[in-house]
C-alpha cells in the first residue's frame, strides 16, 4: 500500500497524485512539490489515505513542505508580474505582426519559467518572439498554442444557462460530445443554440446522455411502421421524456395524427430517424472540434 495526497493546481482541473512524507494534512492547504514543470505550489483536495501501489503511477514525488508565509507571498507578487508579462507580450505580438491572440500568462513557482498561453487559426512561427522575450524577463519562455476550449476554461464566463461556465467552474477536463448527441436528445440543430460560447458543442449535452440513450433503447425512432390500438401507422414525432409518440395512421387525412404512449405501440419496422443533409452536417461538424 501507498500512502498518498491528491493536490490540484489550478482552481478547476486535474488532481495529482504525491506522497506526503510523513506528513498529515488537510483539505485546503497549500503545499510546495516537485513536479514536470518545476517546483510548484498546489491545494490539499485528497487527504492523506492509502491505495495500492499498482493504482498509483511511479515513481511518486514527495512533499517538499507545506507552503510558508513567504511562498504565499511569492505567489501573490507573481500574479503580479503576469499582469505585468501579459502586457509586455501583448505588445511585442504586435511589434512582429503575429496572427495570434494572446490568452494568459503564467509564471512557474520558483520563477525558472514564464508560460505565455494563446489561441491561433494555425501554426504560428514565433521563434523571433521568444527570443524578443527572453532578452526581456532573462528566464525561460515558453509559448503555448491551446484550442478554444481551453481559452474559455482560463478566463471564464457566463453560459447562456445564466450559470458560469461549467468548464471553468467544477470541470475537471472535457468530456467528448458530438452532434449525434443533440440529434438523440431531440434538441435544435441550430448551431448557435447548441454550441457554447468557445464556438463548440455545450459540454453539457454529456450530462444526459447515458440516460437518452436508455430511453433510445425502448422508443420506436421516427419513421418506425407501429401497430397501436388503432391500427398501424407510421411515428412522425417522438418525446423521449414523457413516452409520448405521434403517430400517422394508415389512411388518415394529411396532417391528423394521433398520440400514443410508447407502451401502447409495437414495432413491425424501425425507421431510421431524422435524417441531415449533407450540407447540414458539414457545418455542425465544426462544432464538435476541440
Amino acid at each position: 500500500m501507498a500512502e498518498i495526497i491528491g493536490v490540484r493546481f489550478r482552481n478547476v482541473g486535474k488532481i495529482y497524485y504525491f506522497d506526503p512524507d510523513g506528513a498529515r494534512l488537510r483539505q485546503g492547504d497549500r503545499v510546495i512539490v516537485e513536479t514536470s514543470r518545476g517546483v510548484e505550489c498546489g491545494e490539499v483536495m485528497m487527504i492523506n489515505r492509502e491505495i495500492d501501489e499498482e493504482s498509483v503511477p511511479q515513481p511518486l514525488k514527495k512533499l517538499i513542505r507545506l507552503a510558508t508565509k513567504e511562498d504565499l507571498a511569492r505567489i501573490a507578487e507573481n500574479a503580479a508580474k503576469e499582469k505585468t508579462a501579459y502586457q509586455i507580450c501583448a505588445r511585442k505580438i504586435e511589434a512582429h505582426k503575429l496572427d495570434m491572440k494572446l490568452v494568459s500568462v503564467e509564471y512557474t513557482f520558483d520563477n525558472s519559467k514564464i508560460l505565455f498561453y494563446f489561441t491561433a487559426d494555425g501554426r504560428i512561427d514565433f521563434r523571433e518572439l521568444v527570443k524578443d522575450l527572453a532578452s526581456v524577463f532573462r528566464t525561460r519562455i515558453e509559448l503555448r498554442q491551446i484550442g478554444v476550449r481551453d481559452e474559455a476554461k482560463m478566463l471564464g464566463g457566463i453560459g447562456i444557462c445564466g450559470r458560469p461556465f461549467c468548464c471553468a467552474s467544477f470541470l475537471s477536463g472535457f468530456q467528448p460530445v458530438s452532434i449525434k448527441m443533440a440529434k438523440e436528445q431531440g434538441l435544435s440543430l441550430n448551431p448557435v443554440k447548441i454550441s457554447g460560447a468557445c464556438g463548440r458543442l455545450m459540454c453539457c449535452l454529456k450530462y444526459e446522455q447515458e440516460a437518452y440513450t436508455d430511453l433510445l433503447r425502448s422508443t420506436p425512432p421516427i419513421g418506425s411502421l407501429v401497430s397501436t390500438p388503432e391500427g398501424r401507422g407510421v411515428v412522425t414525432e417522438v418525446n423521449l421524456l414523457t413516452g409520448m409518440l405521434h403517430v400517422r395512421l394508415d389512411g388518415a387525412a394529411e396532417g391528423v395524427l394521433k398520440t400514443f404512449h410508447v407502451k401502447q405501440l409495437r414495432v413491425l419496422r424501425p425507421g431510421k430517424g431524422k435524417r441531415l443533409s449533407q450540407e447540414e452536417l458539414e457545418k455542425l461538424k465544426n462544432l464538435e472540434k476541440g
